[in-house]
Order: structure tokens, then C-alpha cells, then sequence
């Protein structure tokens, strides 16, 4: 009735009520009773920080079912119409809220579809969702238009895409919009895309230097371009082994597949990194790698993933994500393997009914979403949870511990699907490959490439190191095997169930310490406040990492002093004396973390990063989002051999930051920062204006007494 909710309580009872109602109703569970105890669990996990949904969810989910809302609106999104098994649009958007966080839209050579990407975008931004898009079948610059002339290019397009992201507050709220855009490697307009951020990022250097405001939200940065959008490089093996044969490749023709121009592989991944160095953007890609994981080959190739780079899959496809915080199911020093699995089969349970109670922005989504049916589960805080047990991040038994964890999550998610198969029935793509405007029925079906795939992950795990606790290790070959045994024998109801989301908002819901499958990124941080100042944000795993090493009493007290003084556990020099926190050395890389902490030295390698990624990602439908921070000192040489070296471990993708390459950073882990020399102040003269001020304020309460 135009108000808001005012507790969690109320967020939460929305949300599980309205799933819960909705499984009922599409026959997911038998009786009222059995919804009403599915209700009760899910509710459990949501209100005790074990697990969450995606933004989207709580943002649209159950507004209409629990409040009305919305009943007055105009018509939006399209859905897939049950029980006339077609795709209409929605005449109330709340009804079927949208609730993927995550969409892969396609784009054609067309001005009409050129400009229908910017509208769709633009409906996904509104409710909180991200967008990713593979611009290579837009013709290059270097190519002719049929009545004469030359193409505008994909860069040219990107700039209206940029600037409707920035004109749209991601979910109505207050967090931006985010967009994911690819280009091949082979594009006749890839070095144009390589240099776009860097070039764009060096003018804001020169405005900073006058004087302009260097935050996000300032002047000097919101003055360039391509800054609401990650720029990625599709790289194909043809590419890489190039660059290590010191070979060429040719870029191509859009339509024709004509040879354009001939480029030494090297200089273009050398191009590739130094982009990197100077912006974070541009990432890879591995095509290849990304290809041989797919469970739908019979309905076309991944060619994008979204903006986080967790979710790839075909075009005009949508996932809704979740994600399962790991701490509190670590429980007597033992990983609660059936409290983890439990978790795991009723938020895939409650993510499947999302899929059909949900609208999107297109029709070709709509049908893609109903006839694959892809999830996103995945897991927070597995940093914290490493550090709590005395594990460093970058440890044969830290990656183990890990590996084993995400495939007992996907093992047992699959189980799921297979089970939810045997009622339901397998998603229709899985007979039926038929994508939206694809080709009518061929003999090819997904039912074997899938089987091979479920079978390929089952393999992996005889990699795991028999470091990887037994109880978590058996469990995983169990689940595996019961997916497989049950796929074989049903199908399966979804085409991908897991991915490693970055949790940066729904890790706040859930108190994570680290987000997704990140390491700490330092032992102390300090955020910038926006009036000024900083917040002291120290991380609550290290005690008890130090308590599991057998650090207790004084020498505990005396670690965490030296901890809070100094912002690290290693030796620093003090007015002349060397100070020790009194840990022993063996134990230092347990605290190990992504950035250098306080005055210490140490911190992650990439090689640290680039194994974990290789050690979970056989067990992953889709990929993981996941930064390698490096030091301010690091070269572009060695960004190159970064890449090189992730492509040979078979990671999907890869972003990089180099401390310091921005102007702009929300985190530092150091209270005082090196300034650059002032540059000119720029003098701004505004007239006053009248400002509303919000009905919800923040304030300040004093506390006094009279008269004693």
C-alpha cells in the first residue's frame, strides 16, 4: 500500500512463502504439508545466514503475491504461459517478477537489433539485473555496407550501450548497472577494443591532475567512456597456441570470413595486458575451454558470459543465482556434509520453481529460460572458512578442501535435477535442442553431450588431493554417481545448476568475511568514507585461525595487539626496533591474503589465485568470478604470462587488477595513502537550490540528563 518493509523478517517471510506457494501450485510438491515444510527450511537457511538468493529476488520476488504490488502497472517482460505452453508478455511486470540476476543476449548486423539490445538492457538495469553480450557479429570498420560505405563498428555501438547503463540505477536502487561485452580475438576491430578502457582511463588521468574529483562517482571518471561496462577478449586455442609458437593470426571478415589483416599473436595479447595493467579491462576468454564443458552443444556454442563472468551458457539465456555461506557448516572442525547436501537440494529445489514464476526482457529468453532451465547455485566465504581452520588459501590442503566442497555442491545439485527429472520431466532442450529461432528438430539431441560432460566431471574427481577430508571426498563420488546413475536413467531439469558468483551484495546479508571463492583481501582493511575519513574493518577469521594453530592466552592477546598496531602478523620495523606479533614462521601464509596488509610484505602470488581456479572449476556447470590482485609493481610481462598460464590449467576466464591502476579504489589496506602532487583546483561556482530531503533519513542520537 505504497509502504516498505521494515524488517528482514518480512523480507525473508516474502520471499519463502511466495516460492513456497508457487511450488504448490506447479505440482513441485505434493501437498500442502510438504510445501509447508519446505517453506520452514528455506526460511531456516535465509534466516540464519546460511544461504540467499541473488539481488533480483529480493528485490521483485513476491511484491505481487505477498502486497499486490504493481496492479495497476503496465505490461513488460514476457513469460513462458504454462498451460498454453507459449510464450505471452506479462500484464503485470510484478506478477512474474524478474529474478536472474544474470542474462546472455544475443546481438545481429541489424540497426533494428542493434538498437533492441539498448531497449532490453535498459528493462534488465531497471530490476536489478546484469547483461552480457558478444559484439563480434557486428560488422568492423575495416569491412563495406551493401549500398557503400563503411560499418560504424561494434566500439561505435558500445557507446550507446555504455551510456544507457549509466543512466539506469541498477534495481531502481542505488547499486549501477553492470554489462559484460566480448569481442574475438579474430575480429578485424579487436585491437580497437583492446585499447578502448586504456585509452579512455589515460584522459581521466589528465583530468584528476587538474583537479577534478578522482572517485567513482566523480567528475573525471563519469566524463569517459566504457566505464559501466567489462570488456573481455574471446580468445580461441588458435590464438594461444599462436602466442606461444610466436605465430600470426588473421582477424576475419564478419559475413564473409574473408582474411582482413594478419597480426602477430604476442603483440596482441602483449596489447591485452597492457590494458590491464594501466585499467583492469581488458579480461579473457577461453573459448575453447569454456565450449568443452557445455552440456547443450547441440543448441549452439557459449559465446558471452555475463558481466561477473560466473555464468556462461548460449545466447538470449537467463540464470538466477544463489549462493551457500560456508562457514556455519563447519561445525567441531568437521564439514557438515549433510547439512551442506540438505542446503544444497532445497535451494536448487527453490531456484527450479524461480525459473517459470519469472518473466524477462525478450521473448527469445523467455523460451530459452523454460527450455533449459539453467541455475546458478554456488558457495561464500570459502576464504574465511580456510583461514578459520588453520588452511592457507594458497595450500595443497586448502585447494583440496575446496575442490572437494564444490563438487559434493554440484554432485548433489545434479542429483537434484536428475530427481526433480523424474517427476517433472528433463528440461525440454535436453530431447530437444531447439533454441529460440533455431532449426526445427534434428536426430541431434543434448541427452549424450550432457552424459559425457556429467561423466567428465565425475572423472575429475580422481584429481582431488587425498588431503580433502574423507567424509567430504566420499560424499562427493557418492553424489556423482547417483547423478549420473539417475541422468542416465531420467534426464535432467536443469542444463547447468552451479556457478562461483562474487556475492558482493548478498555476502553483506549473509556477514561473509570474504565473498564467492576469494581470499581475504587483507588481514585489516580501510574503506573510504564518502564525507571523509575511514572505517577500520578488521577480519574476524583470524582469531580463531590462530586458536585452531594452537595460539591461546597471552601469546593470542600479544598476536592481535600487533595485529591491530600494525595491520599484519609479520616482524615490522618501529622507531628503530623490530616488532613481532610472536607467530611462528611456517604459520604466516596461513594469513596470507590478496593485497598486502598494513606495513607487512606479504601477500597471494597469482600462482596462489590461478590454482584455486583450476582446482574447483572441473566441478562447475558454468565458470567463476574471480579478481588475481596484483601488486602495484607488477609488469605487463608478466599479466602475459598470467593469461598464458591460466588457458594451460583449463580455467574458463580470468580478470586481473594491479593495485594502484585506477585512481579510484572503495578499499585500501593502509591508512594513509601516497598521494599524487596536487594538479591545478578547479574553482565551481553553483547558485543555491532548493533540496528535498528523503522521507527515511539517517541520524544521530545524543544522550543527556537532567538534573543527574
Amino acid at each position: 500500500q505504497g509502504g516498505r518493509e521494515t524488517s528482514v523478517r518480512q523480507l525473508v517471510s516474502r520471499v519463502a512463502n511466495s516460492i513456497a506457494d508457487w511450488g504448490l501450485i506447479d505440482g513441485y510438491f505434493g501437498s500442502r504439508e510438504q510445501a509447508e515444510i519446505f517453506n520452514r527450511e528455506l526460511t531456516y537457511l535465509l534466516i540464519h545466514q546460511r544461504a540467499a538468493f541473488n539481488s533480483p529476488v529480493w528485490f521483485n520476488c513476491g511484491l505481487h503475491h505477498t502486497y499486490g504490488a504493481g496492479k495497476d502497472g503496465d505490461s513488460g517482460n514476457f513469460y513462458f504461459d504454462l498451460q498454453r505452453n507459449k510464450v505471452a508478455r506479462v500484464s503485470n511486470q510484478y506478477e512474474y517478477p524478474q529474478s536472474s540476476a544474470c542474462f546472455i543476449q544475443s546481438v545481429s548486423d541489424t540497426m533494428e537489433s542493434i538498437m533492441e539490445l539498448a531497449a532490453s538492457e535498459a528493462r534488465l538495469f531497471k530490476y536489478g539485473s546484469g547483461s552480457g553480450t558478444n559484439l563480434s557479429s557486428i560488422r568492423s570498420t575495416r569491412e563495406k555496407l551493401t549500398g557503400g560505405g563503411t560499418p560504424s563498428g561494434p566500439l561505435s555501438f558500445l557507446e550507446i550501450y555504455d551510456a544507457v547503463a549509466g543512466a539506469i540505477k541498477s534495481g531502481g536502487k542505488t547499486r549501477r548497472a553492470a554489462k559484460m561485452n566480448v569481442l574475438n580475438s579474430d575480429h578485424p576491430d579487436i585491437r580497437e577494443f583492446i585499447g578502448a578502457k586504456l585509452k579512455e582511463e589515460r584522459k581521466a588521468w589528465a583530468l584528476i591532475e587538474e583537479g577534478y574529483d578522482s572517485s567513482f562517482s566523480g567528475e573525471a571518471y563519469n566524463s569517459i567512456k566504457y566505464q559501466n561496462a567489462n570488456l573481455s577478449v574471446r580468445a580461441q586455442n588458435d590464438f594461444m597456441q599462436a602466442v606461444e609458437a610466436d605465430g600470426h593470426i588473421w582477424t576475419k571478415a564478419v559475413r564473409s570470413g574473408e582474411k582482413i589483416e594478419k597480426l602477430r599473436a604476442r603483440e596482441l595479447l602483449h596489447a591485452i595486458a597492457e590494458g590491464t595493467h594501466v585499467c583492469g579491462d581488458p579480461g579473457i576468454q577461453f573459448d575453447d575451454t569454456i565450449n568443452a564443458w557445455h552440456t547443450c552443444k547441440a543448441s549452439g556454442l557459449q559465446n558471452c558470459s555475463n558481466p561477473c563472468s560466473e555464468y556462461y551458457f548460449i545466447d538470449d539465456s537467463a540464470c538466477n543465482l544463489a549462493s551457500i555461506n560456508l562457514m556455519p557448516f563447519m561445525e567441531n572442525d568437521s564439514f557438515d556434509v549433510e547439512g551442506f547436501s540438505a542446503a544444497v537440494r532445497v535451494m536448487i529445489i527453490a531456484q527450479e520453481i524461480l525459473v517459470s514464476r519469472s518473466s524477462y526482457p525478450t521473448e527469445a529468453i523467455a523460451y530459452n529460460s523454460h527450455w533449459f532451465r539453467p541455475l546458478g547455485l554456488g558457495y561464500a566465504n570459502l576464504g574465511a572458512m580456510l583461514m578459520t581452520q588453520g588452511l592457507g588459501y594458497d595450500s595443497e590442503k586448502g585447494r583440496a578442501m575446496a575442490a572437494g566442497i564444490t563438487a559434493l555442491m554440484t554432485g548433489e545439485a545434479y542429483r537434484t535435477s536428475a530427481m526433480l527429472a523424474s517427476g517433472a520431466g528433463a528440461f525440454p532442450g535436453y530431447l530437444n535442442p531447439r533454441a529460440f529461432g533455431g532449426p526445427e528438430q534434428t536426430a541431434e539431441t543434448n541427452a549424450d553431450c550432457m552424459l559425457d560432460v556429467i561423466r567428465k566431471h565425475r572423472k575429475a574427481l580422481d584429481e582431488i588431493s587425498n588431503t580433502c577430508p574423507d567424509n567430504v571426498l566420499l560424499a562427493a563420488r557418492e553424489r556423482w554417481d547417483q547423478a549420473l546413475e539417475m541422468g542416465e536413467e531420467h534426464g535432467f531439469r536443469n542444463a547447468q545448476v552451479t556457478v562461483l558468483a562474487p556475492t558482493g551484495t548478498i555476502g553483506f546479508f549473509m556477514d561473509c568475511q570474504t565473498t564467492g571463492i576469494e581470499p581475504a583481501f587483507a588481514l585489516v582493511t580501510y574503506k573510504t568514507l564518502v564525507g571523509g575519513g575511514f572505517l577500520t574493518l578488521p577480519l574476524l577469521t583470524v582469531k580463531p585461525g590462530l586458536e585452531k594453530l594452537g595460539y591461546h592466552g597471552e601469546k593470542l592477546k600479544k598476536i592481535l595487539k600487533h595485529l591491530e598496531d600494525y595491520g599484519t602478523l609479520e616482524p615490522v620495523e618501529s622507531q628503530g626496533q623490530l616488532k613481532t606479533s610472536g607467530i611462528r614462521e611456517e604459520h604466516l601464509s596461513v594469513f596470507d591474503t590478496a593485497s598486502q596488509s598494513g606495513q607487512g610484505k606479504r601477500f597471494l602470488s597469482y600462482r596462489g589465485h590461478l590454482q584455486m581456479l583450476a582446482a574447483v572449476q572441473p566441478f562447475l556447470s558454468g565458470g567463476i568470478s574471480k579478481t588475481v590482485n596484483l601488486p602495484r609493481e607488477t609488469k605487463i610481462e608478466e599479466i602475459e604470462n598470467i593469461y598464458l598460464e591460466a588457458w594451460k590449467l583449463g580455467i574458463k576466464g580470468l580478470a586481473v587488477y594491479r593495485d594502484g591502476s585506477k585512481r579510484s579504489a572503495p578499499l585500501s589496506t593502509k591508512k594513509t595513502q601516497n598521494e599524487e602532487k596536487p594538479g591545478k583546483q578547479v574553482q565551481v561556482v553553483t547558485e543555491p537550490y532548493r533540496r528535498h530531503l528523503p522521507d527515511t533519513r539517517s541520524s544521530l542520537t545524543h544522550k543527556f540528563s537532567i538534573q543527574g
